[in-house]
Formats: C-alpha cells, sequence, structure tokens
C-alpha cells in the first residue's frame, strides 16, 4: 500500500504516545496530530499542578516525539468548527480520537450550581492557565471543603492551602499568582466517602500534603480503626498500607504541637448530601457511611455539618463530545471495542478509533495511557493489513485550507516565549494564557531552537 497518512485528534499524552508506536510499528506513516488549543501536551501542561514539575518533565519526552519528521504538528484547529470529521475520514487512512477528558462529574445533589459551589477541574484549568479559563477566581473563603478520594482532590486541597509565596518558583501565570496572594483560607476539610484504607491517594502525594510550609495536617485517630475489610486491604495492597501508615502518623502528632495558621481536616466515611446557603455556600451537609464486610459503602442517615464558604468537587472528570463521534452519555466514554470505534449497531466504524480517557475513563495515571494507545494502534494496524491507501493529496489540500494553524516552530516560538518571561521572574517559564497572546507569539519570526 501507498505510504500510510493518520490523523489523530487531541496533543495531549493520549495522542502523543499512539502517534510515537505507531511511527514505531510502521516508519513510513505520515501523522497529522490536530489540537484544538494553540499548544500541544494536554493534560501535562494544562492539568497538573505546577508545584508538581517532576510529573511537568513528562513533557520533555512528548517534545521529543514531536519533533519526528513523520509528526507533523497542527494546533489551533478544533474538529467540529474548522474541520469535520467526516472530512477528516475521508482524507486519511484513518483517525485516532485522543480528546480526554475535561468536564466536571457532578454530585447530583441539592445546592450544587450555588455561587461558592465549584468543579475542581474548572479550578485546575484557572490556576494551570488554560487559555479558556477564566482569569478571576474567587478565592474569598476562609472555611472550604473539597470532597474526593483521588489525586486531583488532593492537588486541589494542597493549592488552595499552600502559600502563594511557595509557588512563586513554578509557571503559574501573573493573574493565578495575584489570586493566591489574597486566599484568605484557614482551613481546609478534605471529605471521603470510603475509609483510609480504600482512598485513591497515591502515597506519594498523600505524603506532600504534610510538606507545605505553615500548614498542619489533622487527621482524628478514632477513623482509623480498621475493620477487617480495611486489614485486608493493606495486608493485600502495599500502597494503601502506606497510605494508612502515613495517616496514622500525623494522627499521633500532638495537638499542642499544631500551630501553623492553616489547616487540612481529613474526615473519612462521611458523603455529600446537601450544600447550604441561599444566595452561596454556606455550608455542606454529609451522611455519615459505614462500610460492610466486603467493604461496600452504605449511608447510614447521620447527618453532620460543616461550615465552610466554598465547595469543591473532585469526584471524577468526564469527556465531552466530539461532533461526528458516537458517544456514550451514560459511560462519558466513546464506546469501543480494543480501540476500535463503535457505532449504533455495535459493529466497528471503519477507520475510526480512540485512545485515552475519552475511549476507557479518566481512571490511572498518566503513563497509563501507553498501554491503551499499543492496543489502538494494534488494531488499528491489523485493519489496514495491505489496503491502498487514500495517499497524501486529500490531507494536503485540507491542510492548505486551514487558517491560523500553530505548527511545530509556532509551538517552540510560544515556548521560547515563555521561558524568556520566566527567566524574567527567575524561574524556568511563565505560561501565557491569552489564547490571542499566544498566536501572536506563534507567527513571531524570531525564536531560538
Amino acid at each position: 500500500m501507498t505510504n500510510p497518512v493518520i490523523a489523530i485528534v487531541g496533543a495531549g499524552p493520549a495522542g502523543v504516545y499512539a502517534a510515537d508506536i505507531l511511527r514505531t510499528r510502521v516508519p513510513d506513516v505520515q501523522i497529522d496530530l490536530f489540537e484544538k488549543l494553540p499548544a500541544p501536551y494536554g493534560l501535562v501542561r494544562y492539568g497538573v499542578s505546577p508545584d508538581h514539575p517532576r510529573i511537568k518533565k513528562i513533557q520533555d519526552a512528548l517534545h521529543e516525539v514531536l519533533e519526528h519528521p513523520g509528526i507533523r504538528l497542527l494546533c489551533n484547529v478544533e474538529v467540529g468548527t474548522d474541520v469535520s470529521m467526516d472530512e477528516l475520514r475521508a482524507a486519511y487512512d484513518a483517525v485516532i480520537v485522543s480528546t480526554g477528558a475535561d468536564r466536571d462529574a457532578d454530585l447530583g445533589i441539592p445546592g450544587e450550581q450555588l455561587p461558592g459551589s465549584f468543579g475542581g477541574a474548572d479550578f485546575v484549568a484557572w490556576y494551570d492557565g488554560h487559555p479558556d479559563a477564566p482569569r478571576e477566581w474567587p478565592l474569598d473563603a476562609q472555611a472550604v471543603a473539597v470532597i474526593g478520594a483521588g489525586n486531583v482532590a488532593l492537588d486541589v486541597a494542597r493549592m488552595l492551602i499552600t502559600h502563594a509565596e511557595d509557588l512563586a518558583h513554578t509557571d503559574i501565570p501573573d493573574h493565578v499568582e495575584r489570586g493566591f496572594v489574597h486566599n484568605p483560607v484557614t482551613d481546609l476539610h478534605l471529605l471521603i466517602r470510603r475509609g483510609p484504607a480504600d482512598v485513591r491517594f497515591s502515597p506519594l502525594e498523600l505524603r506532600e500534603l504534610g510538606t507545605r510550609r505553615d500548614v498542619d495536617v489533622i487527621v482524628d485517630p478514632a477513623q482509623l480503626v480498621l475493620d477487617e475489610h480495611a486489614e485486608r486491604m493493606i495486608a493485600q495492597f502495599s500502597q494503601r498500607r502506606i497510605v494508612v501508615r502515613t495517616l496514622s502518623e500525623w494522627a499521633a502528632i500532638d495537638p499542642a504541637t499544631r500551630t501553623a495558621s492553616r489547616r487540612i481536616h481529613l474526615h473519612f466515611y462521611q458523603q455529600p448530601a446537601r450544600i447550604l446557603g441561599e444566595h452561596r455556600v454556606t455550608g455542606i451537609e454529609m451522611e455519615r457511611t459505614r462500610p460492610d464486610e466486603l467493604g461496600r459503602i452504605a449511608g447510614t442517615g447521620e447527618i453532620m455539618r460543616h461550615e465552610v464558604g466554598a465547595v469543591y468537587r473532585t469526584i471524577g472528570y468526564r469527556s465531552s463530545p466530539l461532533p461526528g463521534v458516537p458517544f456514550d452519555e451514560a459511560t462519558g466514554r466513546v464506546p469501543n471495542a480494543a480501540g476500535r470505534v463503535l457505532g449504533a449497531d455495535g459493529s466497528p466504524i471503519p477507520g475510526l478509533y480512540a485512545t485515552g480517557w475519552i475511549r476507557r475513563g479518566p481512571v490511572g495515571l498518566i503513563g497509563s495511557t501507553k498501554s491503551d494507545a499499543a492496543e489502538t494502534v494494534d488494531s488499528l494496524i491489523s485493519d489496514l493489513g495491505g489496503k491502498a491507501g487514500v495517499g497524501p493529496e486529500g490531507s494536503a489540500r485540507l491542510r492548505d485550507r486551514l487558517a491560523g494553524v500553530v505548527d511545530w516552530d509556532g509551538w517552540l516560538r510560544i515556548d521560547t516565549a515563555e521561558r524568556l518571561l520566566g527567566a524574567e521572574r527567575g524561574r524556568e517559564r511563565t505560561k501565557i494564557v491569552d489564547r490571542d497572546l499566544l498566536l501572536d507569539h506563534a507567527r513571531t519570526t524570531e525564536h531560538a531552537r
């Protein structure tokens, strides 16, 4: 067959991993990687907390992949607006959808729509400088609740409780830094539906809570009493054992030594029942939960109240549908079998594939999408076989008519501009947020590669 031409929609880790695996397996492939934002890297750029430079270094590995001459980066192109999925499928031998998950899952409780009730994904987008996020964020509550038992909940809690000066070395944009300077928070309640042996925190990220300057972590020893299910969990899983050990260390701290100006209170066995307030959030009611012998959680009917001025829900992300691609609203995913997108009749749609969170849901660490991408690429290569391809002419015509594309050189110019801004502040980079400014830098002819 002629050299295959493949389109990948989404230039985050999932899309870049798929491009890298595909390029390795089919050396003569030509890949066009479409991204709706003016900059690549998706979750790594706009979903990782700025105080996690170690994780942000994944961007360096993605950079190396995108430098390959067989991969063409096309940012600032939105599928469904600038180009349709039908046009992509006609111009390429196959299309892989890797658009991730960008929406917050809802709690489904009364009061959730009150001012002061926020989705964690929206907050992350703000402090990570997403071009479509608001420039201002109402950090005005002294007491805050964060609901969730995963690493996103830890990220949100950690960012809310950290003093602004301790973020000065990160890549946060200027308006975000100003917002944190005026943050009046003193108490943060991390509310967790399950028990300490069933949380989804990674041990390393949990321990980070205890390393924040001028922040005390408070755990009630009575909530760490383990039942038979919890004992089984910590016996079988080392990660959970480390988590419980960390919580036990915090619970053993003498209260008289807790003198920090900010406090994190961890509460287990509580599920949200109602957010309180008439015109804005004034508190949250939580129902006490109880596990059975298998660890399944049920409400007890006992209600507790926390007086807070803001509530952040971090109970999971959901993907957004992509025009022209089947989408299951119930699961928040593209229906697929081994990465092959399925139509309404349950059969694979020729030439259409999915990988990453839009394929399997927002679970796992960033690196977990590699195995996802490998299976999708296996399916794609198997389906292509030795069939004649569409050739490069259709994709070339499509690219020629797209206006305002930020290509690889354009991204390098943005990257250089951000590093120069960072150097002025004594840091590695300062993120540029405004979309028009990003595009202006992308079109500038002078940059250092």
